[in-house]
């Protein structure tokens, strides 16, 4: 059996489906068999040692104590496990009575701790026992999983997480159907690892570190398992002493979740750090920080049903949701938000999620999605975005990509966002209609798919990406910009009710166009002056007719000002009043990047095309977008005309052929 990193044999196990399980369940269940055998029998393996003594203790404790102050006495009797069974059977002596098989086993699995027996009930245990029994395979499945030897001599915590990793990943691509939906390809989590742990090194290889690990949409839990791995067995494979990592988790599936414990509990690791329960409106970890967190969270699920609790709390400042939410048909930013709450602030913390397009671009300025980009962007928290090649997932084809936020920036990346394009493509030649035919670059195709994952990771793609992350320079596949690059503001447009036509005729009502000053002034210059005046309004409207012309004259000491008398004043803001009433048929919206000022590009881009027009300043809003699309775009010239016609011949001809068929 290999426990290496890179490859698990699970072949001893998954032989049970052969010999035992093939003709009762289909392929796609086999899972939902192997791997509550897998832990009872890794668990009766762990307790064949401390069996006597737990049910001699259980004999003489069990009237005497609390059923509170018992379950201590006898986890001290199992040698300090976190588990343990008082019946009087084992695996092993379930066969000695196949008669009575069913019996035995339930008395059995009802005499482990009660943690255990939950762990049983939410994969549903009881129906595929029944199952079991129905089609007599019950004593063919103890007798098969009793020839697996998980004792710990064998197989020890570290390696028995990697054996039930590999059989989760394995039932849950046997179900490819379903698979994404709690489960994420094993090449993108190590991709992430690598990004989220490599330039963790030297902290993790001081002596005595303690780290935390956290998902809060954990699934099956392979993230943090796979996280805590990759640490151990590769950032810190040369360290004599391993630093101890720590994984939490929460799901609200109840079967993802059961997963999750068992493996937790069969590797040493504490089934009670993980959590069932919403992560939005029970959050089973409040108050706690994380070193590192790494999530994929499910896509355009609606958070409808809890939507009173969320915009509850995200009217107060200290809250977890008070910089937005997004529209309620999906959650993704809300765990951003979350896992946001959770960043340790003294030590730091590093974060990896999984989205596809919509957090990056949804949104208006001034909507919840962009006030929570906006509110990640200005906090420096955001480091990097990785675009993931296409058809990595199991369950959609979309694009997708990998968030990673820290409070810890390295100095050169501070005020700064890397972008690193791995959805990139090349021509690889053209095909029998001369089109041109491409693959990407950082992934390779599957021999054969599973559900909708064509394309996987292989090592060497995921150590170039590295080497681009932390090259952190330019290129073709990488990008770097300054924060405020992503923002924009967002300018209300406005244009009068009134024509062209009709607002010349309005001027001849009104004396003070015959003023040559005024007369050669465009519409927006007339607006420009008055808004120059607005520092002086009160004065203006409470005191104008205090002020003799000299002394308006010497208070407005402008050029053009000086020439215009305070009922010319009063005429062009009457004027003003008229005209300024808006057409929201007309209204339009333009964005404009941060960098550049709103006045100048009105000036510049919409003047010379809308004389009439004006900035409704009221409604102008911040906003922040990224949109990959633009950032790596790459002109590609028109097919030359020649080979539009010779295709539009050969379409023809294919329509022809199509129609002839029909007809004979």
């Amino acid at each position: 059996m290999s426990t290496n990193n890179n490859k698990v044999d699970v072949g001893f196990i998954w032989r049970i489906t052969d010999d035992v399980l093939r003709d009762a369940f289909k392929k796609n269940e086999i899972g939902d068999v192997l791997l509550p055998f897998v832990v009872i029998r890794r668990l009766d393996c762990m307790l064949e040692n401390v069996n006597e003594k737990v049910r001699k203790s259980y004999t003489d404790f069990r009237d005497k104590v609390s059923e509170d102050k018992l379950d201590p006495i006898l986890k001290k009797a199992a040698g300090g496990l976190t588990y343990y069974n008082t019946s009087k059977h084992t695996l092993h002596s379930l066969k000695d009575e196949p008669q009575y098989i069913e019996i035995n086993f339930n008395n059995y699995l009802n005499g482990f701790n009660a943690e255990v027996r939950d762990i049983l009930e939410s994969f549903q245990f009881d129906k595929v026992i029944a199952r079991l029994v129905k089609n007599r395979l019950l004593y063919e499945m103890i007798d098969a999983i009793c020839k697996i030897d998980l004792h710990q001599n064998t197989i020890d915590n570290h390696s028995m997480g990697y054996v039930f990793e590999e059989l989760i990943r394995v039932s849950n691509e046997q179900s490819n159907e379903t698979a994404g939906e709690h489960f994420t390809p094993r090449d993108v989590i190590a991709l992430m690892n690598a990004i989220i742990f490599t330039p963790e090194k030297d902290e993790l290889s001081k002596s005595g570190i303690i780290r935390t690990i956290f998902d809060p949409a954990c699934g099956t839990g392979g993230m943090v398992n796979l996280g805590k791995n990759f640490v151990l067995d590769d950032v810190c494979k040369d360290n004599q002493n391993k630093p101890t990592i720590l994984t939490y988790g929460q799901e609200l599936n109840e079967q993802s979740c059961a997963i999750a414990k068992s493996e937790a509990l069969i590797s040493g690791e504490n089934p009670r750090d993980v959590k069932h329960g919403n992560s939005f409106t029970d959050d089973q970890f409040q108050g706690k920080k994380f070193h590192y967190m790494m999530a994929n969270p499910p896509y355009g699920v609606t958070w409808k049903k809890d939507k009173n609790y969320i915009e509850n709390e995200a009217l107060n400042p200290a809250g977890r949701f008070y910089a937005g939410t997004p529209r309620s048909s999906d959650g993704q930013l809300l765990f951003l938000q979350h896992m946001i709450s959770k960043m340790d602030e003294k030590n730091g913390s590093r974060i990896g999620v999984v989205t596809n397009g919509s957090p990056l671009f949804t949104g208006d300025a001034g909507s919840g999605e962009s006030n929570i980009r906006k509110w990640i962007i200005e906090n420096d928290w955001l480091e990097c975005i990785v675009a993931l090649p296409k058809d990595l997932f199991y369950n959609t084809g979309i694009n997708t990509y990998i968030w990673f936020l820290t409070n810890k920036k390295t100095k050169e990346r501070k005020g700064k966002v890397q972008l690193i394009n791995a959805n990139a493509s090349k021509v690889t030649g053209t095909n029998a209609k001369g089109k041109e035919e491409t693959e990407h670059i950082f992934a390779r195709s599957n021999k054969k798919s599973l559900g909708n994952k064509r394309n996987e990771l292989t090592q060497e793609h995921i150590n170039e990406l590295v080497t681009l992350y932390t090259n952190f320079e330019e290129n073709q596949y990488c990008k770097i910009y300054n924060n405020d690059d992503f923002g924009f503001y967002q300018l209300t447009i406005e244009q009068p009710k009134l024509g062209a036509e009709e607002i010349e005729k309005l001027k001849e009502s009104y004396s003070c166009f015959k003023n040559p000053v005024i007369k050669e002034k465009s519409f927006y210059d007339i607006q420009t002056l008055l808004d120059d005046l607005e520092h002086h309004k009160s004065k203006i409207e409470s005191n104008i007719e205090l002020l003799d012309d000299v002394e308006f004259s010497r208070l407005f000491c402008n050029q053009v000002l000086s020439k215009i008398t305070k009922k010319e004043l009063k005429e062009l803001s009457e004027f003003l009043k008229k005209v300024k009433k808006p057409d929201s048929k007309k209204r339009d919206k333009e964005n404009v990047s941060l960098g550049n000022h709103p006045d100048e590009y009105f000036e510049k881009e919409v003047l010379p095309h809308v004389p009439e027009a004006w900035i409704d300043y009221d409604k102008t809003r911040i906003g922040y977008e990224i949109n990959f699309t633009k950032y790596f775009y790459e002109y590609k010239g028109l097919q030359p005309a020649s080979e539009i016609k010779e295709d539009i011949i050969e379409l023809e001809k294919e329509i022809a052929k199509l129609l002839n068929d029909l007809l004979v």
